[in-house]
């Protein structure tokens, strides 16, 4: 079976642009949905409703796969999971190791999607000794004593960070040092990486933050629309205007 050294995905030498490899896994995501329903064609428009993009965006997307599906017809289900999976470079085996078994890795290593997608939870590692040999979702958790070791004999190019932020910088550095070139960094922390290494990183807390700005945002629109409904004499004295209802020649800083 190959592994992930010796096999790197197709999609740079081909010249896919970075924005449409983003979104080639909501493609196939929606794409495996209905091949688990037996839905053998699809057309453009219903995929890219299934996947949040307009249709218009995914056509040119599968333009660079050689892919332009067939007039009046669609796409073919299973030929676009395949060809899709291809050049994400999941129809061979990636072995992965996730450092940090804490809460976060714990859960990341109980997680039942990534052997169908084409990774393999190669190895648990914690720095906690008391951790050691302790199995977490069937794998014994090993130290990182023997990072260097086990990153060598399981051929790992993927590495997953899930350890405090004080901790992930010196992990990502012995992770790169023993040939990973592949990091996903779950710590809420920058790393600094040499050329040749790419590194995904996944902050909830940014997420949860952005989504408040929306919900701010939304909460701002719907007092705006109420004051709106105000009688015309109360919306008339506003916040910015004066007690004779003029607006002030200085406004407060």
């Amino acid at each position: 079976m190959a592994t992930g050294r010796t096999h790197r995905p197709a999609t740079r030498s081909r010249g896919i642009p970075e924005a449409t490899v983003a979104r080639l896994p909501l493609y196939l995501r929606a794409l495996t949905a209905l091949s688990e329903r037996s839905v053998p064609t699809v057309s453009s428009e219903e995929l890219a409703a299934a996947a949040g993009v307009n249709s218009a965006k995914l056509r040119k997307d599968f333009s660079y796969l050689g892919s332009y599906g067939t007039r009046g017809v669609g796409y073919d289900v299973e030929y676009l999971v395949y060809q899709i999976s291809r050049e994400l470079g999941l129809t061979q085996d990636w072995p992965v190791v996730i450092v940090g078994i804490g809460n976060l890795g714990a859960a990341l290593a109980n997680y039942g999607g990534f052997a169908s997608r084409g990774f393999r939870v190669a190895a648990l590692i914690d720095a906690d000794p008391a951790m050691a040999g302790k199995p977490v979702a069937g794998i014994p958790v090993q130290h990182t004593d023997d990072l260097e070791k086990i990153i060598k004999d399981n051929g790992v190019s993927i590495g997953v960070i899930a350890t405090p932020a004080g901790a992930a910088q010196q992990v990502c550095d012995r992770l790169v040092a023993a040939g990973v070139t592949s990091i996903l960094n779950f710590a809420p922390t920058v790393l600094s990486v040499p050329d040749g290494v790419d590194v995904r990183k996944v902050d909830l807390s940014i997420e949860l933050q952005i989504l408040a700005f929306h919900e701010q945002r939304k909460a701002g629109e719907e007092t705006a629309a109420g004051d709106g409904a105000l009688p015309a004499a109360t919306r008339e004295k506003s916040a910015d205007q004066g007690p004779d209802g003029d607006v002030p020649a200085v406004m407060p800083a």
